[in-house]
């Protein structure tokens, strides 16, 4: 007897993360049935996705969207729009993978987790921002967060066997970062920045705002935040480690000093596969690495001083609360402004740190706290941007 498919709901299909998504389904036809999709602005490629695979239910931004997409698929397709519309889309399927970029992605993960099933993370936003609200909709029954950033699902992995959600047998979780472009770059050299070469990764094609996220460290920053929301592990147990080869993609140490790594080359479709097949795993071979040829792996502390990103992120998380909600919308506009050349890469962080200066504790206790938190972050640091 052929087993089911497992039904995949693919939300954010056009981006970095949805496309290689698609590439790891491709693979896999007679295991997954891609059934929902969701993307942006880009109708025509999200078109060309519903029809390559015969999807029946499709979430764009607005009305305007709908009209253009129903232009380009089946006229049996049906087509939602917006927030609703996304929930939707992630409370049918076993498995939701979330790969919407920022805060919009929230109403996905809370839907899918509220419907019991697995969430594919790679929205980060979402639960930074929501964390305590997060947390609530983790705890229905089934429901369950798998993570498909490269250092969540490798630390992931190294935890499969450890003890409950806290993990008293850890010492730490030790994140790797590779450095982004300008690793090893001084704080004044940082000054004459340009916009191509913040988008100029040395190890991983990603979406721009990742990207620049990645060149400012906010990105690790923010991962800090996300590792210890995702495991249930306070800050201080978090190290950020730079590793320029990206291969080691995270650690774990325990109490007896054993260290436990997950080690390949840096390829986003190996975590994908892992979240998609867990608890099987499929055999694609991405990301395998030949020990039959040298490698060097070489680890160094972040330089702190000149990416202060790094140290803003665990301010925000010790605060709690809101806190990591003003850091994730305030980071969201400023990065935004420099890709839309409002403001220097020199000026992300400082402008990140006007809004937190004006932060007053709230202990974020509802969806709607929540939504009122990221709104007042924005509007605050909308108004420090330069007119």
């Amino acid at each position: 007897m052929t087993a089911p498919h497992t039904r995949v709901a693919l939300m954010g299909a056009t981006g970095s993360i949805g496309s290689q998504t698609l590439e790891v389904l491709r693979r896999e036809p007679d295991s997954f049935d891609l059934v929902a999709v969701s993307g942006g602005r880009r109708i025509h490629e999200l078109s060309e996705v519903v029809n390559e695979f015969a999807v029946q239910h499709v979430g764009v931004v607005d009305e305007e969207d709908r009209t253009r997409l129903a232009a380009l698929v089946d006229a049996n397709v049906q087509i939602v729009v917006g927030e609703q519309g996304l929930r939707e889309l992630s409370t049918g399927p076993e498995v939701v993978v979330n790969a919407v970029m920022g805060f919009a992605g929230l109403p996905v993960t809370l839907a899918t987790l509220e419907a019991g099933a697995r969430l594919a993370l790679a929205n980060k936003e979402s639960l930074i921002a929501a964390a305590p609200v997060v947390a609530s909709a983790r705890r229905t029954p089934e429901a369950k967060i798998l993570p498909v950033d490269s250092e969540h699902c490798a630390i992931y992995q190294c935890l499969v066997g450890s003890s409950e959600l806290g993990h008293p047998d850890v010492t730490r979780l030790l994140l790797t970062a590779s450095g982004g472009p300008f690793r090893g770059w001084s704080r004044d050299r940082l000054g004459s920045v340009t916009k191509s070469d913040a988008l100029a990764h040395p190890t991983w094609t990603m979406g721009p705002k990742i990207t620049i996220d990645s060149s400012t460290l906010m990105n690790k920053g923010l991962e800090v935040l996300e590792a210890s929301a995702l495991f249930g592990i306070e800050v201080d147990r978090i190290d950020v480690v730079v590793h320029p080869q990206s291969i080691v993609h995270s650690m774990v140490e325990y109490v007896d000093g054993s260290v436990l790594a997950q080690l390949s080359r840096p390829d986003m479709r190996l975590p994908i596969a892992y979240c998609l097949g867990a608890p099987e795993r499929l055999a694609h071979h991405w990301g395998q690495l030949d020990f039959g040829t040298a490698l060097t792996l070489e680890f160094e502390p972040p330089d702190r001083d000149a990416f202060p990103a790094l140290d803003l992120a665990y301010v925000a998380a010790r605060r709690g609360g809101a806190a990591p909600a003003w850091l994730s919308a305030a980071n969201e506009v400023c990065v935004e402004a420099f890709l839309d050349d409002r403001i220097a890469w020199r000026d992300i962080v400082p402008l990140v740190t006007r809004t937190m200066d004006e932060y007053v504790d709230d202990p974020l206790d509802s969806l709607d706290a929540v939504v009122a938190n990221d709104a007042q972050a924005r509007r605050i640091t909308h108004g420090n941007l330069p007119s």
